[in-house]
């Protein structure tokens, strides 16, 4: 994932540095028999270990719909929940009470909280662009989408968002790389946001294909938000996504200024998608496919890939109080408590995505 959000090449699953007991604080009273465990240090991140009856909205989740995304993450599952990984396929058929009890009987609740500082943090949303595409430019479709350059390697970091625009020698270097053309820049620059997307392409005969095109490399250039650009010129007060395409629409001659803004290009592969990739997101860092609605995006140095997690969110745009797999990040998503929700792909999925910015709470569910 870069920039916001989105997929990378995958990280060696080596196995996470192992949390160390640190001093518990005021642990809550108990509400059971069972003594809570001691504190846990991980990374960045505190673990205060607490009573199931603190996660909010646990007895009303349907469990069912997060299973997917948990079989996914036992496809490439990290080393603390690979013991557990039989027991997930054999719960795939059962019923949520069933699901419910195995999780509280197998599973620790710990709320994540950062080293120092107040434990409320961000969560914000990401998705995957589906987009009509033309495999030749047009008049209409004139923005294309490359995969590297040959030389990509050979120059550190390679040209900028400007100079592969102005630059005779960029634009020679990618000549022959264009996997389509879009209609709008901004589309293209929030398919390389997003890191990877859905293209809808017209081929040379009139002939329609979906493809998926998936992260491959950048520029190496620093990610820069053009929202952010764009409230320092004090052009707008709305830096959601619509609100930057709607000063887009009424500023045609301040495009290229505010695109060059952000420096950093993303490089695309084009892979096939068949009906059963097509039913799933594009690949988190962990390796798997992300699900709607029940994967987020982490700080890998607070929450290892394929935890299980419980996220309780309120605010303008959405309502979340659910169970949801750890199974991407991004360079944008540093912190203890700080997730990217992943809600789907297309214009729905999108617009939510792109006004999602509310409070979070954290609690990850880590085996006994």
């Amino acid at each position: 994932m870069l920039a916001a959000c989105g997929s990378v090449p995958l990280p060696p699953m080596d196995e996470p540095p192992p949390a160390r007991p640190v001093p518990s604080a005021a642990l809550p009273d108990p509400a059971d028999n069972a003594p809570l465990p001691p504190a846990l240090v991980h990374g960045k991140s505190r673990w205060q270990p607490v009573r199931w009856a603190e996660l909010p909205g646990f007895a009303d989740d349907a469990l069912h719909e997060a299973w997917n995304a948990w079989l996914k993450s036992c496809e490439r599952p990290g080393p603390a929940f690979a013991p557990l990984c039989p027991e997930v396929r054999r719960l795939s058929i059962a019923t949520p009470q069933e699901q419910r009890a195995w999780m509280t009987r197998r599973l620790q609740p710990y709320r994540v909280e950062p080293l120092q500082g107040a434990s409320e943090g961000l969560l914000t949303g990401y998705y995957e662009p589906m987009l009509e595409a033309s495999r030749q430019p047009s008049a209409t479709h004139a923005v294309p989408l490359f995969r590297p350059p040959a030389n990509l390697a050979s120059r550190r970091p390679w040209y900028s968002r400007q100079e592969i625009d102005t630059l005779p020698e960029a634009r020679a270097a990618l000549r022959g790389r264009e996997i389509a053309y879009l209609a709008d820049p901004l589309d293209a620059l929030s398919l390389q946001i997003q890191g990877s997307g859905r293209l809808r392409i017209t081929e040379p005969d009139g002939s329609l294909r979906t493809v998926r095109v998936a992260f491959a490399g950048t520029n190496e250039q620093p990610y820069r938000s053009v929202g952010s650009w764009l409230l320092q010129q004090g052009a707008l007060r709305d830096a959601s996504w619509p609100g930057i395409k709607a000063w887009a629409a009424q500023n045609p001659q301040r495009v290229n200024e505010m695109l060059w803004a952000n420096p950093r290009v993303v490089f695309f592969r084009e892979e096939p998608l068949p009906d059963l990739d097509a039913a799933f997101g594009p690949r988190g860092a962990q390796g798997v496919p992300l699900t709607p609605g029940r994967s987020i995006a982490v700080d890998k140095e607070s929450i290892p890939y394929g935890t299980p997690v419980w996220l309780a969110s309120s605010g303008p745009v959405t309502s979340l109080q659910r169970l949801v797999l750890a199974q991407d990040t991004g360079s944008a998503i540093t912190g203890a408590v700080r997730a990217d929700y992943f809600t789907g792909w297309g214009l729905e999925a999108g617009e939510v995505a792109g006004r999602l910015k509310q409070p979070l709470r954290l609690w990850v569910l880590w085996p006994r």
